[in-house]
């Protein structure tokens, strides 16, 4: 009879166990703990949240798990805890390239790209068919081959290794503390939606976290955590991107030039002739090819011998630079960007020529080509 009793009340205390793990991943989300020695069904759990996020503010009716506890006996808890874990364990994905790799329209080699998943990135599985795998991974959803993914517990094991928790504040400012104390040194403040790297939930009510390379401390009540693993990249996104970088090389600065007052006054008069009447980014143009120049082995080493060089600039040719030079009539927006250019500023990299639009390719400024 005394075992009887003691199975009977092991059982209900398993129950009750459960209960409260089904009740805290549905309030909170489910969190990885970010601590080296985490296990494996840690890592599950963290990624479950990428798989089916539980929002802070409420629960997502479609989310994972929600539809495996709605699903389940609940007389089951015991077994439904570990089916979900189990379920993730299939659910995860992991690319194994040393670079990157196509991710595509259909399960078809011959099908149109749509993005690209990269070294150490994930997601989660949508579909299998045919040696190959639908996935999503951020905003990409497409077709990779198996032969480049990982699955089940190599997938979890890599996510594990280049996945990191993070935490993400609640609050309008939430304060990061030198120590886990609301009177200590106030390191840094963070704004909504604003988070870091978490390095461990001290489970006091307090997580310590990386803040610009210190260990900081913050309160758990004024944030949440979640996993995070790396995604892929939309073709829409690399062309974004890759725009944003050639806009960001075109404006790199290729270092200033000793120049004095009457280099800049002369310089300034030219870009007047050249770029009076375009947009300020075209007239900074005009003056870093004048400067890129200067600095090219293929040119004068000067200012005013590039200016003046034989067959170049018409204005300076036919006399109209020396005129505005000598008039002192030059517009202050023509000498911030004279003086802009010789700072090393470009609008245009390092290009050497222009001219009007007319057809030819290069960077477009106003009414001008560059190239």
């Amino acid at each position: 009879m005394n075992k009887v009793a003691t199975l009977s009340r092991g059982i209900m205390r398993l129950f009750i166990i459960c209960g409260l793990i089904f009740v805290l991943t549905l309030s909170q989300g489910l969190t990885v703990d970010a601590r080296s020695n985490k296990t494996m069904s840690d890592v599950a759990a963290g990624i479950s949240n990428i798989i089916s996020p539980v929002s802070p503010l409420g629960i997502d009716a479609d989310a994972y798990e929600v539809q495996v506890a709605s699903s389940v006996d609940k007389s089951s808890d015991a077994s439904s805890a570990s089916s979900t874990a189990d379920e993730t364990e299939t659910k995860i994905v992991m690319a194994n390239v040393s670079r990157a790799m196509n991710v595509r329209e259909e399960p078809s080699e011959d099908s149109a790209k749509v993005g690209v998943l990269y070294k150490d990135c994930g997601g989660k599985i949508l579909e299998r068919r045919d040696g190959w795998t639908k996935l999503q991974s951020g905003d990409l959803i497409g077709w990779a081959k198996d032969d480049y993914l990982l699955f089940d517990e190599d997938a979890l094991s890599l996510a594990a290794d280049v996945g990191k928790q993070i935490v993400t504040s609640q609050s309008n400012a939430l304060n990061i503390r030198a120590e886990a104390d609301e009177n200590a040194e106030v390191l840094g403040v963070l704004t909504e939606k604003v988070f870091v790297d978490m390095i461990e939930d001290l489970g006091n009510g307090w997580i310590s976290v990386d803040y610009n390379d210190e260990t900081g401390y913050v309160q758990s009540d004024y944030v949440t955590s979640e996993f995070k693993i790396d995604q892929g990249e939309t073709i829409a996104a690399i062309k974004i991107r890759e725009e944003a970088e050639k806009k960001a090389s075109l404006t790199k600065n290729r270092g200033a030039v000793s120049a004095d007052a009457d280099e800049v006054k002369l310089l300034a008069a030219l870009i007047q002739c050249e770029a009076g009447n375009q947009p300020y980014e075209g007239r900074v143009a005009v003056g870093a090819v004048v400067l890129n120049r200067v600095k090219s082995g293929a040119y004068p080493n000067s200012i005013y011998s590039v200016i003046y060089a034989s067959g170049q600039f018409t204005p300076a040719l036919n006399g109209t630079v020396a005129r505005v030079y000598n008039s002192g009539k030059i517009a202050d927006a023509n000498y911030q960007a004279a003086q802009a250019a010789i700072n090393g500023e470009t609008t245009v990299g390092g290009a050497l020529h222009f001219r009007r639009v007319n057809g030819r390719e290069g960077i477009i400024i106003g009414a001008h080509v560059f190239w």
